[in-house]
């Protein structure tokens, strides 16, 4: 193994598994996810699974919906470990070629926390890291990643190299990756599957240790306390003609 100094044991990661089976049963999309989480754990990172489909999180795009008309919503105690977590993995299974519908409510949620702002007056999530990881039988790893990926920028993560990662097998219905066939589990022997999840969990780590590092971007041109107060940096609004 190469040696390194660099020291990753300040992180914290967060990974959301967004499957459509509740616990105990089998998520193929966990079997992935704990790949990265043992990096992580080996580098010293404290890294923690949760499994959405398990809470009873509300729909809707506000911190909390209690407020807005659901009885529940667990979605408020998730945001406290999604705060506290340098980094955040969404990981899903494909269906119909589109990211689970749990993802979307995942996707959904955070944006409700976006216009929260940090102490220097920046969205929330500036400073933090974001990847995704996918699993299924047809294609649309690359597909779910960009929407994923796009979703994750826009609240305010910042996404480093090779973000994504992800299996698939054959189109139609057989064995998803974990399962156990006549050779051994199914998809731990793609090598391109082991480099990307690889690349992407150390990605992740590196660029969240650098913002952290850097306590995130500074705040000069992008605080919309600046802004909403008059800043306007060096933008000009053109003149008409």
């Amino acid at each position: 193994m190469p040696s390194t100094d660099i020291d990753f044991s300040a992180l914290k990661a967060l990974f959301i598994n967004c499957s459509l089976k509740p616990s105990p049963q089998k998520s193929h999309t966990r079997t992935l996810i704990d790949i990265s989480i043992d990096i992580m754990k080996k580098e010293g990172v404290e890294a923690e699974c949760i499994r959405l489909v398990d809470h009873d999180v509300a729909y809707g795009v506000y911190p909390d919906m209690t407020e807005h008309g659901f009885e529940v919503d667990e979605w408020p105690e998730i945001w406290k470990k999604v705060y506290d977590s340098d980094i955040l993995i969404v990981g899903t299974p494909i269906w119909l070629g589109e990211k689970s519908s749990i993802a979307t409510k995942l996707i959904e949620r955070l944006y409700s926390m976006s216009g929260l702002q940090n102490d220097k007056g920046q969205y929330i999530f500036y400073g933090k890291a974001g990847g995704c990881l996918v699993t299924g039988n047809e294609d649309g790893i690359k597909h779910c990643a960009m929407s994923i990926l796009y979703a994750l920028q826009h609240v305010g993560y910042s996404i480093p190299p090779q973000a994504d990662a992800g299996w698939i097998g054959e189109a139609g219905p057989g064995l998803s990756f974990g399962d156990q066939s006549a050779e051994g589990p199914v998809g731990f022997d793609n090598e391109f599957t082991q480099r990307n999840t690889t690349f992407m969990t150390y990605n992740l780590m590196h660029l969240a240790l650098l913002l952290k590092k850097q306590q995130g971007y500074p705040e000069y041109g992008n605080s919309r306390e600046e802004w909403d107060a008059g800043t306007r940096w060096n933008f000009e609004n053109p003149e008409y003609r």
